[in-house]
C-alpha cells in the first residue's frame, strides 16, 4: 500500500483518479480526518460548529471511495452526532458522553450509504455516494470494534 504524500512543485506525477461509485448499502468504514469548521446557517439549521469528516468506505471487492460528511454540533442534529459516537465505540446507545474528537481520526464503524443523484454547475446530471445513518457497532465484526482504550475519553 502506498502512503499518501504533499507534492513538490517539480515532482512528476502519473496515476490518473478513478471516480468509484458504491452500490447502496451497509458498509465498515474509517474516519481518514476530520478538520473543525462553521456552518453558516440555512433555512433547516442554525449557525453552529460542524465537523467536516473525510470518511474512506471499502466495499467487500476491495474498491473504495471517501466520502466528506458534516456532523453538525446542534441540539436539531443530536441524535446523528449520537449515532456516529456510537458507531466508532466512543459510547453506548443512551449512554450520556462529552464528544472525544481526539479519537476520532482513525476511528472505524459502520454506516448506510445511498447514491445521491445531482446536477452540477452546467445542469448534467451526477451521481455521487452518501452517508445516511451510522450503525450501532456488531462487536463479532472486527471493523466495528471500538478503536479506543478503556479510560482515554
Amino acid at each position: 500500500m502506498e502512503l499518501e504524500r504533499e507534492f513538490g512543485w517539480d515532482d512528476t506525477i502519473e496515476n490518473d483518479s478513478e471516480f468509484v461509485l458504491l452500490p447502496e448499502g451497509e458498509y465498515p468504514f474509517e474516519v481518514i480526518s476530520f478538520e473543525r469548521a462553521r456552518h453558516n446557517g440555512s433555512e433547516k439549521l442554525p449557525p453552529c460548529n460542524k465537523a467536516v469528516l473525510a470518511i474512506k468506505i471499502t466495499a467487500p471487492d476491495g474498491k473504495s471511495t471517501t466520502i466528506n460528511h458534516n456532523l453538525f454540533l446542534h441540539s436539531k442534529t443530536e441524535g446523528m452526532l449520537c449515532a456516529f459516537f456510537t458507531s466508532i465505540g466512543q459510547r453506548k446507545k443512551g449512554e450520556k458522553i462529552s464528544m472525544n474528537w481526539n479519537l476520532v481520526p482513525g476511528s472505524r464503524g459502520r454506516c448506510k450509504v445511498s447514491i445521491h443523484t445531482y446536477k452540477n454547475k452546467d445542469g448534467d446530471e451526477r451521481q455521487a455516494n452518501q452517508i445516511v445513518r451510522f450503525l450501532e457497532p456488531s462487536y463479532g465484526d472486527s471493523a466495528a470494534a471500538p478503536t479506543f482504550k478503556a479510560g482515554e475519553f
